[in-house]
């Protein structure tokens, strides 16, 4: 006979402190606020909208590059020439031309600090399975999508205004993380705030990045702004063992981004403060076990659990110990046998794995016997619809 086994939940105080932070009510068009290190989504706004994403997109162009280097399909030495393609683009550039042959290095700086379509251009076409910008374009969107970017359509390499060029600010602070996560020996380029190339346009050497040079450990990302676009950015900044992402696009002006920039970090790292949940190791719950050589089974994380809190917080995080059973034994140590969810008030809800923290073998007959008198007894416990 087929029985369906109830899905148990057990409600579990896990540490004093929770409540709602202030919401950010932010000027941009479209926003997200990510806490890197809990992966807590602070802040969300249009977030997984595709929009134009001006030169942010850039980041993109970037992260193929570093792959490529780490690869062993370009290095950091190596001359690029500039096509007349590459030389023809206005707005941010390198001020190339076609007698140019540019260092990957050079064209990499070129495109974080000067945020330069040409050096975009020249890194396309290098990359390109087609040779041409279009076809690194289309690189780029598949690349994206592995990488989990379901809202991005790149139609070029450099952000310039194009009919179905699009991101989603979700999909910008997935891709901030992995450049950070992913190239820890290229990052520390984008908190250069400046960068002479050969001696040209002297007047366009620094980084727009508003937050570089106030010291609040902004260390990143990437500036855009087209006319359709509006201002936007894509920051990070670390303060101690934390390290905010965020994303914001829409503003008016050059001067309304650096404010909102500066005001989301500020708010990110004031308002929330890190706890340590749950050790690995300590019991959370115990799962009753079927016909096993125990009744019972406890269960605990793998790894420790912290999460952010609000710091104008009272009372308790409540969490739910969720698993189907009771377990069929075998059950061993180590095995994933449930979820532990939680969300402080305000925030998006956190699913941890529970794994067993012993050995339940299958029990001989006097505890099947056991377990099936129990069953039989909760059975007529229950009346007829309960009864076998």
């Amino acid at each position: 006979m087929t029985r369906l086994l109830p899905l148990l939940t057990l409600v579990l105080a896990l540490c004093g402190l929770t409540g709602a932070a202030d919401a950010f009510e932010t000027r941009a068009k479209s926003a997200f606020v990510m806490d890197v290190t809990t992966g807590t989504v602070l802040m969300q706004k249009n977030a997984d909208v595709p929009l134009p994403p001006a030169s942010m997109s850039k980041l993109m162009t970037l992260y193929v590059a570093f792959e490529a280097i780490r690869d062993g399909r370009l290095s950091m030495a190596e001359k690029l020439p500039v096509s007349k393609h590459a030389m023809s683009f206005g707005g941010s550039t390198m001020f190339l031309d076609t007698t140019d042959r540019v260092t990957v290095e050079d064209l990499i700086r070129g495109i974080i600090v000067l945020s330069g379509n040409d050096a975009c251009v020249v890194i396309a076409e290098a990359l390109s399975p087609d040779g041409t910008e279009a076809g690194f374009a289309r690189y780029m969107t598949q690349r994206a999508q592995q990488m989990g970017m379901t809202n991005s359509t790149f139609v070029n390499a450099s952000g310039w205004p194009a009919a179905g060029h699009r991101m989603s600010m979700r999909d910008l602070a997935l891709l901030a993380r992995h450049l950070i996560e992913d190239f820890p020996q290229y990052y520390p380029m984008f908190a250069e705030t400046e960068f002479k190339f050969d001696g040209r346009a002297p007047q366009n050497t620094q980084n727009r990045n508003p937050l570089l040079k106030l010291g609040i450990g902004a260390d990143g990302l990437k500036t855009g702004h087209t006319q359709e676009a509006g201002f936007g950015l894509v920051g990070s900044a670390l303060q101690g063992d934390r390290r905010v992402v965020f994303v914001i696009s829409g503003l008016d002006t050059a001067q309304a981004r650096a404010q909102e920039a500066e005001a989301i970090v500020n708010w990110a790292f004031r308002q929330f403060t890190q706890k340590e949940l749950v050790r690995s190791g300590t019991e959370v719950a115990r799962a009753r076990v079927w016909m096993g050589d125990a009744e019972s089974v406890g269960l605990t994380v793998d790894k420790d659990v912290s999460s952010l809190i609000p710091v104008l917080a009272s009372g308790g995080i409540k969490g739910e110990v969720i698993y189907t059973g009771p377990l069929r034994a075998p059950v061993m140590k180590g095995d994933t046998v449930g979820e532990l969810v939680f969300s402080p008030e305000g925030l998006p809800e956190t699913r941890v794995p529970l794994v067993a923290m012993e050995d339940v073998l299958k029990g001989g007959f006097m505890p099947r016997i056991r377990t099936v008198s129990q069953l039989l007894l909760t059975r007529l416990q229950q009346g007829p619809e309960g009864a076998l």
